[in-house]
């Protein structure tokens, strides 16, 4: 059952990260102890994401204090749980970094905007007012985020950074933060065409790979790169997957915590999914493709 598998993973990661902390920390909690672990509350806002539910308050309510309350020890209400969210939300920050997978030597790179409210509502929209920001991508303009993230040819996401909409996917910071583990090569539009960027990746060991734009001198590629920069729509069936399948965009949140607890856990829930888009490669095939 993907809830008991959520949990086991989840609770070996607490109980982790809480023994680091009580070897640094070893003054006594102060107060009631709450009655919901942390593993139980990570549990139930990551599996939110594979429920067919379409609000966090109905699937709260239908779902884990109806069809699942005996899973939970002591499940507490629905408003005493949104507190929770707030106060363990660095728990589910550090969790779906931890999911981050290792690179394969080829890699997939893009971004995807993150909308708050239409665009109509921006004057009168006031819960992220002054973080999010007004992007343009290629659907047009929005209000809100991008998530800037890397995957990997079996569609496992190897690193991800949050930016408000404005910055720009060649930004070098944002790249860094991304391609920390990375080698071989990485492919992405035409929005990546950079002489600064190509140069500092390339001194890492990392080859960025796009399209030409029209008014640019076409360059000699290898076979096996113009086939794998035309999968380059691999990415985009991630993003499809976190945004219509998981609910990682809606506009009815009403805290800074809410939403980046929803995003954090929606990249943790897509660790769990089981029918990530990949590319059917060998091992040799591989090692080829990422060292010629």
């Amino acid at each position: 059952m993907l809830l008991t598998a959520i949990f086991y993973h989840v609770d070996d990661f607490c109980k982790e990260i809480k023994k680091h902390l009580v070897e640094r920390n070893r003054t006594k909690h102060v107060g009631r102890p709450a009655s919901m672990s942390t593993s139980e509350i990570l549990t139930i806002i990551i599996y939110y994401h594979h429920s067919k539910a379409k609000t966090f308050k109905d699937y709260y309510k239908i779902y884990i204090l109806g069809i699942y309350r005996s899973a939970f020890y002591k499940p507490v209400s629905y408003n005493r749980f949104v507190e929770l969210i707030g106060e363990n939300l660095c728990f589910i920050a550090m969790f779906s970094l931890a999911q981050n997978a290792s690179a394969t030597g080829i890699g997939f790179i893009d971004s995807t905007p993150i909308s708050v409210c239409h665009n109509r509502r921006i004057h009168s929209h006031k819960t992220l007012k002054g973080i999010a920001m007004r992007g343009k991508s290629s659907m047009g303009w929005f209000f809100g985020f991008k998530l800037h993230f890397v995957i990997n040819h079996i569609g496992e996401i190897t690193g991800f950074t949050i930016t408000p909409g404005n910055v720009d996917d060649r930004n070098l910071s944002v790249i860094k933060q991304m391609t920390k583990n990375l080698f071989g090569k990485l492919f992405g539009d035409r929005g990546y065409i950079s002489r600064n960027l190509f140069e500092w990746l390339f001194e890492k060991g990392i080859q960025i790979i796009t399209r030409l734009k029209k008014d640019m001198n076409n360059k000699l590629m290898s076979l096996m790169d113009k086939i794998l920069l035309r999968k380059r729509g691999l990415i985009e069936s991630v993003g499809n997957i976190l945004k219509n399948v998981l609910n990682l965009e809606h506009s009815r949140h009403r805290s800074v915590k809410g939403f980046f607890s929803n995003i954090f856990s929606c990249i943790a829930a897509y660790a769990f999914h089981t029918t990530k888009p990949s590319l059917n490669i060998n091992k040799n095939d591989l090692i080829c493709a990422a060292t010629e």
